[in-house]
């Protein structure tokens, strides 16, 4: 199948909302290149560019596309097969009223930091910070759909994805989404060259990406998917998004006991206790309207719940 490249410049969203209009419509199998522009927008291209607030448009995502065939109750699976750093640059950047250890002594804001991004001939790119060499490893830090209801700016995390800041969704794994509203409206943007669990200053090396992917729709899919469920190489990981650490990891858990009592038709208590023998939490950002976390279990005690 061709691969249809969608970029920015056919139209981006700054908020993920029930009535989205779409930029494109594909076929459910569509192969397609997202282009991206960073975070940022483009407004910070050298150490003197500084972000006094955050803007009031802020992670642009491309699209929305939607995809034919794809109605309430079924799944949207988004193959991310690579993705690819398309400027010459990321920005590591501080900003007033906004990071884990905003307001703390010592942490000025706001603050820029280019990363330079060297060896692209190479296998093994890297960014350069203050001396200092980070393996480039692009992730997809805003990806979603329309969601059932409430509006969400491309700031904040929800049920439907969106700025869900979470390392594991790179190329080489796959994000599923529960769909909402007819042809789904996915959209993505707000890509960092690195960033490290947590994102705890506010940003990762925000950057521009040419993103790879195939979506599908599953239709009728054997369970109730109610947030993102992402699969890597090794484990299955539930995706939960809530003002608090704690809640967003009740959330986070419960949706990992759903997948292992259909799975080993445990009774819920059975599968909360062995959740806490073979899951694991891990922490995507902090620092969002909404923290995210996530729930991994390895593939050996769960196999596609789809």
């Amino acid at each position: 199948m061709t691969r249809q490249t969608i970029t920015h410049e056919d139209g981006a969203i700054y908020e993920f909302h029930p009535t989205l209009e779409p930029i494109a419509t594909v076929e459910s199998g569509a192969k397609l290149t997202i282009e991206t522009r960073d975070s940022l927008d483009g407004a910070v291209q050298s150490e003197s560019d500084r972000m006094d607030s955050v803007p009031e448009e802020v992670n642009a995502a491309t699209g929305p596309i939607a995809v034919e065939g794809a109605k309430p109750g079924d799944v949207l699976c988004v193959e991310i097969e690579s993705v690819r750093v398309a400027e010459p640059h990321g920005r590591v950047v501080t900003i007033d009223g906004f990071g884990l250890l905003d307001g703390h002594e010592g942490i000025d804001s706001p603050r820029t930091r280019m990363t330079p991004i060297e060896g692209e001939e190479t296998d093994e790119p890297y960014l350069t910070f203050e001396g200092c060499e980070i393996p480039v490893e692009p992730v997809i830090g805003t990806i979603g759909v329309a969601p059932k209801s409430d509006p969400y700016t491309t700031l904040v995390p929800h049920d439907h994805g969106g700025n869900l800041d979470t390392t594991d969704i790179t190329g080489g794994n796959t994000v599923y989404f529960p769909v909402f509203q007819e042809g789904a409206m996915l959209a993505m943007g707000d890509s960092k060259a690195a960033m490290a669990d947590g994102e705890m200053c506010g940003t990762g090396a925000e950057i521009a990406t040419d993103i790879d992917v195939t979506v599908e729709v599953i239709e009728d899919p054997a369970i109730e998917l109610e947030r993102p469920l992402i699969r890597t190489d090794d484990a299955w990981k539930t995706v939960a998004s809530a003002e608090t650490l704690e809640k967003a990891c009740q959330i986070a858990n419960r949706d990992l006991i759903e997948l292992l009592s259909a799975e080993h038709s445990f009774d819920f208590t059975d599968a909360y206790m062995f959740s806490s023998l073979v899951g694991g939490l891990e922490i995507s950002q902090v620092v969002d309207p909404l923290v995210t976390v996530r729930n991994a279990v390895p593939k050996a005690y769960l196999s596609s719940p789809f």
